[in-house]
């Protein structure tokens, strides 16, 4: 067995008085100090990676679904998917950077105001994810009841949902907004969870409370919702039934249950590790920093699997993609089709305009009030003139000298000839 180096052992000692010294605090901000340079890289670098996939396909829902919104085709199932979509990109655009920052620098220095509002931030917008996701399943029960019936519901009422949603989710985190500063310990600034003795007891309640109350509470209820729906979608099997709103009922069930099954799933180490940190008992086991960090890269994983999963298994969302492309790409054309029009119009002009050596006078035929100036124009709509026939009789009209030149001189020769003769 191979001996550990004075060098490796003087690390694992310095490592463990480290731990030892760290494991009585509660840090805040996704911010956990680790002397370990391969969890100071990995973790940043999958948070990146996990950033850049997951808005790609964020923007791309949310811009199918602002497309049908344009385009009229406004629904509540929509309008909660689009808010469940901004919710993941909020926290891609900006919890995910500060957790790998704070991740890559090993020590706390993105200010107070960032300590405070990083926990509470992220933790609101899980809340809203779970709030919609219950939303969702409701409908998605309505719509398959009777997915038949068309449901108008008004706009009002979306915004009042969305506008609860988002107000009851930022307030159930409060208290780590109230708790969570900066300060210095051990010669480094960190962020942490201070909470004062007379409020032990609360931060205890709710460290209980706030796992029930975001996490199991809306799953129960989502589950419920979903497996009444997917019952009804069961149960229609009679051929008087439109068996095209009942595929696309299943469908839509199946698709928003992958979503709430692929939230719970890969929120569930976070949540077991939120337990774990705030009943942390003196002298007791503490939760290892790679549970921790992987448990906050599955956070951010979940926001980036959401829009795949859209944009997989819905044939809806397919189409969208297709159609909002399709309509990119329209737009783009025609703007620079503009663009060179004004320009092909300048070099087109000038030759349209008469010469200046054009006879001052038009013949009395050819004047727009004559009779056979209207008879002309009548021959010239019904009969089309060929490209050379036309440039022969401009330059006729045009040019004196071609005027004098006679196409059919014989014709003119017999007629001087007969007035000649009488």
């Amino acid at each position: 067995m191979a001996k550990a180096t004075p060098a490796a052992a003087l690390a694992n000692s310095n490592s463990s008085t480290m731990n030892a010294s760290f494991a009585h605090l509660h840090f805040a901000g996704g911010y956990l100090p680790s002397d370990s340079k391969d969890w100071r890289t990995v973790i940043p670098a999958l948070l990146v990676a996990v950033c850049l996939v997951g808005f790609v396909g964020n923007v791309c829902v949310i811009g199918i679904l602002l497309h049908n919104a344009w385009k009229g085709k406004t629904s509540m199932i929509h309008s909660l998917i689009l808010n469940l979509s901004l919710a993941d990109l909020s926290l891609l655009l900006f919890s995910a950077p500060v957790r790998a920052t704070a991740y890559f620098k090993g020590v706390w220095d993105l200010g107070w105001f960032v300590c405070k509002s990083s926990d509470w931030f992220t933790h609101t917008c899980m809340a809203a994810k779970s709030l919609t996701t219950v939303a969702v399943a409701k409908v998605c029960f309505m719509y398959t009841s009777d997915p038949a019936r068309q449901v108008s519901i008004h706009n009002c009422t979306i915004w009042a949902v969305l506008v609860a949603i988002w107000a009851v989710a930022s307030l159930l985190p409060l208290p780590e907004w109230i708790f969570s500063t900066t300060r210095q310990h051990a010669g480094m600034r960190m962020c942490l969870v201070d909470v004062p003795a007379r409020a032990k007891e609360f931060m205890s309640v709710f460290g209980k409370l706030y796992p029930l109350l975001v996490f199991c509470l809306p799953l129960l209820l989502a589950s419920f919702y979903f497996w009444r729906a997917y019952s009804q979608c069961k149960k229609r099997g009679t051929k008087t039934q439109n068996l095209r709103n009942q595929m696309r009922s299943k469908q839509l069930t199946v698709m928003l249950l992958s979503i709430a099954t692929t939230s719970a799933l890969l929120c569930l180490p976070e949540w077991i590790a939120w337990l774990w940190v705030w009943h942390l008992k003196a002298g007791g086991p503490t939760p290892p920093q790679g549970f921790i960090a992987l448990s906050q890269v599955l956070i951010f994983s979940n926001s980036a699997a959401n829009p795949l999963i859209f944009l997989v298994m819905s044939e809806e969302f397919k189409e969208g993609l297709k159609a909002l492309w399709k309509w990119m790409v329209t737009k783009n054309t025609n703007a620079l089709a503009s663009r060179e029009t004004p320009a092909v119009k300048t070099e087109v002009l000038p030759d349209k305009v008469p010469s200046r050596e054009s006879p001052p006078s038009i013949p009395e035929r050819e004047k727009p009030g004559s009779p056979n100036s209207s008879k002309e124009k009548t021959w010239k709509a019904e009969v089309p003139i060929l490209p050379d026939v036309e440039q022969f009789w401009h330059e006729r009209d045009t040019d004196p000298s071609v005027q004098d030149s006679d196409p059919i001189p014989w014709e003119h020769e017999d007629q001087e000839s007969e007035g000649r003769g009488k």
